[in-house]
């Protein structure tokens, strides 16, 4: 027996034959793609724009600090940030012991309003005062901090309540 000759020449592809599995259908599906990209030609080159020098590059990370950073320098907001550093670093300038009897209510215009848990530690932030300016000043910067107003903390207020007359003077009235 004799078999069938193909009429394909060596330069001509011979189509694939039909497969069953398809690790040998990807196989045929690469080997015909092989070759069939188009030659890169020699010799022509591709203009490059030069960078603009204030500008990184694109691929170029940052970290966001960085632009954080850049982003307060351009809006201004130094001397306001360094205002803040008043409500989130006061345990660490005046210590673990008051921080946890105290807070920063506020800050303005140089005066730092503090209140504390009980009338002793008012007296005692009181006193202390002049060295907490000193310390306030020397981290956030000279001439920051001018005073401390320490307020103790609030009274019950007997205006409300079931048990209230009106006209009446509160606890105090008790002859009524």
């Amino acid at each position: 027996m004799t078999e069938p000759k193909d009429d394909v020449g060596p330069d001509e592809t011979r189509p694939p034959t039909p497969t069953t599995d398809g690790l040998g259908l990807a196989r045929e599906i690469a080997s015909a793609y092989r070759g069939t990209t188009a030659p890169v030609t020699p010799g022509v080159k591709r203009r490059v724009k030069p960078a603009k020098p204030n500008r990184a590059k694109r691929d170029d990370p940052s970290s966001l600090a960085d632009l954080l950073g850049q982003v307060v320098r351009d809006q201004g907001w130094d001397d306001q940030l360094a205002a803040q550093r008043v409500f989130t670093d006061w345990a660490a300038i005046v210590g673990p012991e008051v921080a946890q009897h105290s807070e920063v209510i506020s800050f303005d215009d140089g005066e730092v309003e503090v209140r504390t848990d009980s009338t002793a530690w008012a007296t005692q932030l009181r006193l202390l005062a002049p060295r907490i300016v000193a310390k306030l000043n020397a981290e956030l910067g000279d001439g920051s901090v001018l005073r401390i107003l320490v307020r103790g903390p609030q009274a019950p207020s007997w205006k409300k309540g079931p048990r209230t007359i009106r006209g009446a003077r509160g606890p105090r009235d008790t002859y009524g």
